[in-house]
């Protein structure tokens, strides 16, 4: 089973700090999960992407320990030192999440390119695997956003992947030099319109034309605000803040040493009848 429709949900979050182990899944990981409508009598397949921040062995271990505490069946796809699987689109098409993690996102297009995993992932959106992550893994399915790739003053970065024609900026309210850069960015026309987000929230675009469908966060007072080009404001830009729907708590797993008292994985959601 996969999602009803293409489906990409980018966020400034993902993995939080575990009760037990150093990093849980949280609600925005367990979100887009629950969107791959994985059927009850299997585990759901997450395929970890950390190529932004140069694929460390140590964050696998903490993500593979995430994983396994919440009934998740994880894998990673690795291009550094070198690939790890002899086919991407096997590795892709057999997950049903790809989590792209942060980091370098001008690294990450530019080694992604290279091996052709563009071209695997958007084959694998339109097949119905949810693409997600968070920050770099954010800004990568856009057609561009505002990064710290080049150093730690805000760059434009505008030739990501292009599944959602928008543009992203993250990190909201947690790095107050990227919103300007941005919005100034959009207002030239070197961006097109886009979204803002704060830390721990999320936006859902679904369909071949990428509609954005809803906000989430995972908690409470997380914003996001739409950005877009308006020259007869002062400004050349307007702001307009989105509804943004609060995500239940993710799932608390037991000490890892425990089987009896694991919490299952939330069942699978009628989308329509949500």
């Amino acid at each position: 089973m996969s999602a009803s429709e293409p489906t990409v949900l980018a966020t400034c979050g993902g993995l939080v700090d575990g009760a037990w182990d150093d990093t849980a899944y949280g609600p925005l990981l367990v979100e887009a999960i629950r969107l791959a409508r994985v059927p009850a009598d299997r585990a759901p397949r997450v395929l970890h992407v950390n190529t932004a921040g140069g694929d460390q062995r140590a964050v696998e271990g903490a993500e593979l320990a995430a994983a396994r505490a919440i009934g998740v069946d994880a894998a990673h796809l690795r291009f550094f030192p070198k690939r790890n699987v002899p086919s991407l689109r096997d590795a892709v098409l057999g997950a049903d999440v790809v989590w792209v993690s942060g980091g370098s996102v001008v690294n990450l297009l530019a080694v992604w390119r290279a091996h052709g995993l563009d071209d695997v992932l958007r084959e694998a959106w339109e097949a119905g695997v949810v693409l997600a992550g968070g920050s770099a893994g954010a800004l990568c399915w856009h057609a561009g956003g505002v990064t710290q790739s080049f150093g730690p003053q805000p760059a434009v970065v505008a030739d990501g992947l292009g599944l959602v024609p928008g543009s992203l900026g993250v990190h909201t309210d947690s790095d107050p030099d990227r919103s300007p850069v941005f919005r100034a960015a959009v207002a030239d026309g070197v961006l097109p319109d886009g979204i803002e987000l704060d830390e721990g929230v999320g936006v859902l675009h679904r369909g071949h034309a990428s509609t954005l469908v809803e906000a989430v966060t995972d908690h409470d007072g997380g914003r996001a605000v739409r950005i877009s080009r308006d020259p007869g404001d002062p400004s050349g830009i307007r702001v307009d803040p989105l509804p943004v729907r609060r995500l239940p708590d993710a799932p608390r797993p037991a000490p890892s040493w425990s089987t009896s008292a694991r919490t299952p994985f939330p069942e699978p959601v009628d989308e329509e009848a949500r």
